[in-house]
């Protein structure tokens, strides 16, 4: 099943509440929020209290991405705020186990996240664990960045792997998602599709959320 991710790091935040729920009626099935610390990547972004007034404005699940130094001391403040959803950089996290463990303790889904130049093998040991795997299809930091297909390989082999091994993760991608993009990620395996920019960036997020999602939809049709 294709489901839609809108990151609010695109949206017009005097007017995010209004965003958020102009996405939800064109389809989105999750909410993706980015959390950057301006050490892990080059930029800063927001913290717990604007995850609890966006909980205030939708019942969708909250995906949190973390893209921060020492994730560990953050993962119970967020999912106090009312996060539904967890993600942490393999490249961060120095005990990826026990974090992710970290993870399900506070009742969150758990995901793990893999930048550009960071190979699929490096997840082995912990696939097993997982809910869900994002795989970075720009670097990190920034949106509205362009999509680089070298990352698709990534999702195909997160596809085998799971066949291989019988294991039940999803496929999410993050970075470059836009109608020229949409039916290539899918094509390759992925899932969830995070979307900021080609939601948020200009015109109707209803409108585009639904353009999104139908494109995605006809292509995952068409691998049936």
């Amino acid at each position: 099943m294709i489901e839609l991710a809108p990151s609010i790091l695109s949206a017009d935040f005097a007017r995010l509440g209004e965003h958020v729920r102009a996405a939800c009626e064109g389809g989105a099935a999750v909410i993706h929020v980015d959390v950057m610390d301006g050490h892990f990547v080059p930029n800063l972004t927001i913290g717990p209290p604007v995850v609890k007034s966006l909980r205030k404005v939708t019942d969708l699940p909250l995906d949190c991405h973390l893209m921060i130094e020492n994730p560990d001391e953050f993962i119970p403040v967020f999912a106090e705020a009312g996060v539904d959803w967890i993600s942490v950089h393999q490249e961060a996290c120095r005990h990826l186990n026990r974090t992710l463990h970290l993870i399900k303790s506070h009742d969150c889904h758990a995901g793990v996240v893999i930048n550009p130049a960071t190979p699929v093998e490096t997840l082995s040991e912990v696939l097993d664990l997982v809910d869900y795997v994002l795989v970075m299809s720009v670097n990190p930091g920034f949106g509205a960045q362009k999509f680089i297909p070298s990352t698709l390989h990534k999702m195909r082999q997160l596809a085998e792997i799971r066949r291989q091994r019988g294991l039940q993760y999803r496929i999410e991608v993050d970075g470059g998602v836009a109608l020229e993009t949409v039916a290539d990620v899918v094509r390759a395996g992925a899932e969830i599709l995070v979307a900021g920019n080609a939601v948020f960036g200009s015109g109707d997020p209803k409108k585009n959320a639904e353009g999104l999602l139908k494109a995605a939809t006809e292509t995952a049709m068409e691998k049936v």
